[in-house]
């Protein structure tokens, strides 16, 4: 069982800090790659905000490294200084992408409003998921554990699971959002229409090993169960 657990962790820790690792190259590499546009990620953000008739969410710089994202809570798009204050084309692409969840926001999709009532349960099922599970195969001084027990650990982790599957559309589409406005809005030329997508497809990436990772650590723990039961 602890094999198991350690196996599946090691190889998604892997293939996640590889997929990290690549993203950020791609940031890099693209970052050295002016827009004929020249606007700052910022001005990229406030035109298409403007462009789908968004005047109520605020464009704001935050640290850390690729810390950009929308807060829906306080209607803000946060760029990250490299984003905020770039020239290029991985700053826009970026800023777009964080700016398609703000139109998600605004026009009602119902991807994001689905992982938006989820996060209350998420969080919860996170905290407790794992403890629960342990506690149920036996890790936490209860002996052979209690199947009850387990089956309920295992129901807390599928909402977690269901979570990071629910993201994948919303990341998709977000990006989606941007490519076709940064192309009509004449932000970026063809050329750069594809390293914008190269790098938004890597940072998606970030979120399906996510999602990879949750459905085989949930399908191992339904198959710990299933074989408990069965003795």
């Amino acid at each position: 069982m602890t094999m198991g657990i350690m196996v599946i962790s090691f190889v998604f820790m892997i293939l996640g800090m590889l997929v990290q690792f690549r993203l950020k190259s791609k940031f890099k590499q693209y970052s050295a790659v002016p827009t004929s546009s020249r606007l700052s990620g910022k001005e990229v953000a406030q035109k298409m905000l403007k462009d789908n008739g968004i005047y109520d969410v605020e464009v704001v710089s935050v640290p850390g490294f690729l810390s950009d994202h929308y807060d829906p809570t306080k209607k803000t798009v946060n760029l990250s200084p490299d984003v905020f204050e770039g020239r290029n084309v991985a700053a826009a692409a970026v800023a777009a992408h964080e700016c398609g969840h703000a139109v998600q926001h605004a026009t009602a999709y119902s991807m994001l409003q689905l992982r938006s009532k989820l996060v209350p349960v998420t969080q919860i099922s996170t905290n407790l998921s794992q403890w629960v599970i342990l506690a149920g195969i036996g890790f936490m001084g209860l002996g052979g554990g209690n199947q009850t027990i387990l089956l309920i650990g295992i129901v807390l982790f599928a909402v977690s699971t269901l979570f990071t599957v629910v993201t994948l559309p919303v990341e998709f589409d977000a990006s989606a959002r941007a490519l076709n406005w940064l192309n009509t809005a004449n932000i970026t030329t063809s050329d750069e229409d594809a390293k914008a997508k190269d790098a938004l497809k890597w940072a998606a990436l970030t979120y399906v090993v996510a999602a990879l990772s949750s459905i085989a650590m949930l399908a191992y723990y339904i198959m710990v169960y299933n074989s408990r039961s069965r003795d």
